[in-house]
């Protein structure tokens, strides 16, 4: 397999963009990564996007978004798997790329969610779970991570307030952050009194949803001649999945498919939890935040938000996460959200995180998570 790196990024601010179309936005992303990179054209084009047949009414991305950046005739698809839509339109590129099937290639994440109504947002979140077993039963997205967190407060005696430092961390790292849908700070006063969604998840234990873009170009190591660019190479890539719904896993408290994965990017790697400078996690809810830390290794079962409580989740801690404001605070165009993770990894690494900049970046680690856990993907950066 050939070595591939990071040659071009690209990405939209988040927001509610009523004057731009889906494709407007994955062309801004698009062309940015393209003009970032030097270069003219590439060899493939992989767009990840969860809900656009509904939300848009518009099918076929990979021609839709392939014509309008002027790359017509290339190979163009779209990837689907829920909120994990992009990190899987990324190892699609990347495993193209590496396997020299190709020498470069474009992975676009995109989404437009505010043109529709918000009930036809949460009845197609819904579709992320099982329509059977969760979605036909009235379980909303937010009422089944609700369910996962009240079962851990009861099994790890932790209080709601012991959450808050995710949401308090994010927002305040997406102050700095221009392309993030909100930038204003968190008090754990302002926590506690926010209005609770479904018991025990309020609104700052949820992540916004919003319009967005973002974009990456890779190309094989060997390809390139000469660049003034600091190259980010990628270094390991894992998937990983588990039961769609919840009750069918042996553990609803463990992401399974986060543990498989992220232990097939670190032995790609030939690295371990503590050689990870940070980590972008999927923190659509703050009880996800703390499983996730927990499968990838950073904390002791059932000690997730102990990190939060203790600072290690800081830009000047052991672990940083949400560096530029995660889904929390940056937002979460679900099947975008993927794409703007690795963007975020490959600014800390060249330099370019600004005012977020975390000291010593040189290995940084992504991870998106499809459904409440049952497509899980990790990726793993590191500076050439």
């Amino acid at each position: 397999m050939r070595k591939v790196v990071v040659l071009g990024i690209g990405a939209t601010s988040i927001n509610e963009h009523w004057q731009f179309s889906l494709r407007e936005l994955a062309g801004e992303a698009g062309l940015a990564a393209i003009t970032d990179a030097g270069i003219s054209s590439v060899d493939s084009v992989f767009i990840g996007n969860m809900m656009s047949g509904s939300a848009n009414h518009q099918q076929q991305l990979g021609s839709y978004i392939g014509d309008w950046l002027g790359l017509k005739y290339k190979e163009a698809v779209r990837i689907e798997a829920a909120c994990s839509s992009s990190a899987a339109a990324f190892r699609a590129a990347l495993i193209a790329v590496a396997s020299g099937e190709v020498d470069s290639a474009l992975a676009i994440g995109v989404e437009k969610m505010t043109d529709s109504p918000s009930g036809e947002i949460t009845a197609e979140l819904a579709t992320a779970s099982d329509a059977d077993w969760e979605a036909d039963q009235g379980v909303s997205f937010v009422a089944l991570n609700a369910l996962v967190m009240q079962r851990y407060l009861h099994e790890y005696s932790w209080k709601h307030d012991d959450f808050a430092g995710f949401s308090i961390n994010a927002h305040n790292n997406a102050m700095h952050n221009p392309l993030a849908r909100f930038h204003s700070t968190l008090t754990l006063e302002t926590y506690r009194k926010a209005h609770v969604v479904a018991d025990p998840i309020n609104i700052f234990d949820a992540s916004p949803m919003g319009d967005g873009a973002a974009a990456i170009l890779i190309v094989a190591e060997d390809a390139i001649h000469s660049t003034t660019k600091r190259l980010v190479r990628v270094l390991g890539s894992g998937a990983a999945t588990d039961s769609i719904a919840v009750h069918g896993r042996k553990d609803p408290l463990w992401l399974s498919a986060a543990e498989k994965s992220v232990k097939q990017a670190f032995a790609q790697a030939g690295l371990e939890p503590k050689d990870i400078n940070l980590f972008e996690y999927h923190d659509a809810f703050t009880i996800m935040a703390a499983l996730s830390l927990e499968a990838c290794g950073f904390a002791e079962r059932g000690q997730g938000p102990r990190l939060a409580l203790d600072g290690d989740i800081l830009p000047s801690g052991r672990i940083p996460v949400a560096t530029r404001g995660g889904l929390k605070a940056r937002g979460h165009p679900v099947g975008a959200t993927g794409m703007y993770q690795i963007f975020e990894v490959i600014q800390q690494l060249r330099g370019e995180a600004g005012l977020n900049q975390i000291e010593n970046a040189r290995i940084g680690m992504s991870q998106n998570i499809g459904g409440s856990g049952s497509n899980i993907i990790t990726h793993i950066f590191g500076q050439i």
